[in-house]
């Protein structure tokens, strides 16, 4: 797909509906080493941090993208468009520990601008991402005890990733 790249000042996202709505593909991994595994994500956040244009986004521990995102540096977001939720499904559902989803998916991994991590050429968009700061969640910092029975009932929390924002490409209506 034609992508254009996009200044971080002219990129333009309704941040909730891509991420609440849309979903993304979270891709993990080294395209040049042709190890990388898609998972869909639906929660995050986009915003400023230290200085720097950000995103965060949540992997479960027992999710196989977590290993390569421990392992390698650097990530890609990709949001596909709303014909392929078929896709989006499939890679939320299965693991890439037991079957290759880009595979089985047809999607097509390609090297991206900046950073070692595939993005697809599916994606109407692809955001290139460098890791800056990585943490779990923890029960007893939730000041909403409602969260942990509705979102962690097995506490299996998050580990949450903070990475800048190194490129972004993607179709006009992201410009």
């Amino acid at each position: 797909m034609k992508r254009n790249k996009i200044e971080i000042d002219d990129f333009s996202i309704e941040v909730f509906k891509i991420l609440n709505k849309d979903w993304m593909l979270l891709n993990g991994g080294d395209f040049h080493r042709n190890v990388f595994n898609p998972m869909t994500i639906s929660w995050g956040m986009m915003g400023t941090m230290w200085f720097k244009p950000v995103v965060m986004v949540g992997v479960r521990p027992q999710r196989h993208t977590l290993k390569l995102l421990e392992k390698y540096d650097t990530f890609t977001l990709n949001a596909l468009n709303e014909d392929q939720k078929d896709v989006l499904s499939f890679c939320g559902a299965h693991s890439g520990s037991e079957i290759d989803k880009v595979a089985e998916c047809g999607l097509t991994p390609v090297k991206s601008e900046v950073v070692d991590c595939a993005g697809f050429d599916e994606a109407e968009l692809i955001i290139e991402c460098r890791k800056l700061y990585y943490d779990q969640l923890k029960g007893k910092n939730f000041i909403d005890k409602g969260i942990m029975p509705k979102c962690y009932p097995n506490r299996d929390f998050h580990i949450l990733f903070v990475a800048e924002v190194l490129n972004i490409s993607g179709v006009e209506r992201y410009m």
